[in-house]
């Protein structure tokens, strides 16, 4: 439980609201270095449970997690601030919404959760890039000429590929639901 990698997703959790009311707060550049930090330690985590073979449950459980937590406070503080709008946290919450009613079908039916797919990893990487870059125009307004389009283009991509990998799951939690269970 207490290896590298679990500890330093352990950090990045703790890092969540401390991001949070950063963000809130308007404290913009002490906020940007709290998600370099934690997208360092996310990086070092898969690395270093590679490495030192110290891949676990836990692990594999934690890091998703972080990562949501950190999608969830950027949306949530941003939005507050009116950097983004509301409709863009429903639509990427709706969709983990549904990915936990998926995940407890599955439950029902005896089956553990879906495989991630490559698709919901290439959506969750556009809206790490989207929402970090957003923020640095709000740091610096001197580039949020550039950061602006950079940042919505990533944040518009990825919730579409959110939701596209979203409808993959769903068909795959139906047709994994019709299959007879062997007792």
């Amino acid at each position: 439980m207490f290896t590298v990698p679990n500890i330093l997703s352990f950090i990045r959790l703790a890092l969540v609201p401390v991001f949070l009311v950063l963000v809130i707060m308007g404290y913009d550049i002490p906020a940007l270095i709290v998600l370099v930090v934690s997208s360092i330690t996310d990086f070092l985590d898969g690395v270093l449970a590679r490495r030192l073979d110290q891949v676990s449950r836990l692990g594999q459980l934690l890091d998703p997690a972080a990562d949501r937590l950190f999608i969830f406070a950027t949306l949530i503080g941003l939005a507050v601030r009116g950097i983004v709008p509301w409709w863009l946290v429903t639509v990427i919450v709706g969709r983990d919404v549904l990915l936990l009613v998926l995940g407890i079908t599955l439950a029902n039916f005896g089956y553990g959760p879906l495989p991630v797919h490559h698709l919901g990893k290439i959506a969750t990487f556009c809206l790490f890039y989207a929402l970090p870059i957003l923020m640095i125009g709000q740091a610096f307004p001197a580039v949020a000429f550039v950061s602006a389009p950079i940042g919505w283009a990533f944040a518009l991509w990825g919730a579409f590929l959110y939701w596209w990998a979203g409808v993959i799951y769903i068909i795959e939690t139906l047709r994994v639901v019709k299959i007879p269970r062997v007792a």
